[in-house]
């Protein structure tokens, strides 16, 4: 599946969970937002992108998912068996990836609730980071005074909200050296909460690349308002 010679830009997109917070009866990425679910929205920035060669979709077993079957470019679409946890979807979907993909070509793995995505975020994501030697991330930065608290909750000190960012997805590194990341924590037993964090583990410094907050991650019933309106806001949501 990879004959160019300029490394390759994969994306893996976990949507194996459940959801638990939301307290809806479907899992959060299969509710719907204007004329498509959330993993629907999710999936066209990807498939429509022509820098993108293909998608590793990773799914729980024998859901069935409504909506793939009319997207574009469904042959670059890959489904993918997932795992108990969101890093062992991400590692399955790796482990798939690796049998077709160079190991230097890039995977950008992104979040199956964040719909949001400005085209101008990938974009500028995958200009700034196609020559580097690490990689980074999509990120926020923060407009609110932080605190630093101890175990009882009370604050130890006040963050520089200058240099305190908010990771988004997606989140792009070589295939190659993220499966090495990955598999290194999973062998002593570290629980990472994103894909930045595990390469930080061993040693790399990613870089910080600064993206829209319209790129919200859907957590809560209240925030699928607020994705209308984003998705409107890039003509993307669709009819009711």
């Amino acid at each position: 599946m990879n004959d160019a010679l300029q490394p390759a830009l994969w994306v893996l997109i976990p949507a194996a969970g459940i959801g638990r917070r939301m307290g809806t009866e479907l899992p959060k990425q299969f509710l719907r937002l204007g004329s498509r679910t959330v993993l629907e929205h999710t999936l066209s920035v990807f498939l429509e992108h022509p820098a993108v060669r293909g998608v590793a979709l990773v799914l729980s077993a024998g859901v069935d998912v409504p909506g793939l079957d009319t997207l574009r470019d469904r042959d670059r679409l890959f489904e993918v068996p997932g795992g108990a946890e969101r890093a062992d979807s991400v590692r399955n979907g790796l482990e798939f990836l690796a049998r077709h993909a160079s190991p230097m070509d890039w995977v950008l793995v992104h979040d199956a609730a964040r719909p949001c995505l400005p085209v101008e975020d990938l974009d500028r994501l995958i200009q700034t980071l196609m020559e580097d030697p690490v990689g980074g991330i999509l990120a926020a930065r923060s407009t609110d005074t932080l605190k630093w608290s101890d175990a009882e909750g009370r604050v130890l000190e006040t963050l520089d909200r200058n240099r305190v960012w908010r990771a988004l997805t997606p989140q792009m590194f070589r295939l190659g050296l993220l499966r090495e990341a990955l598999n290194a924590a999973l062998a002593e037993a570290v629980s990472v909460t994103d894909e930045a964090s595990a390469m930080e583990r061993q040693g790399f410094r990613p870089r910080l690349v600064e993206g829209s907050p319209m790129n919200i991650k859907i957590t809560r019933i209240e925030d699928l308002d607020t994705a209308r309106v984003y998705l409107q806001k890039q003509n993307r949501l669709g009819e009711s």
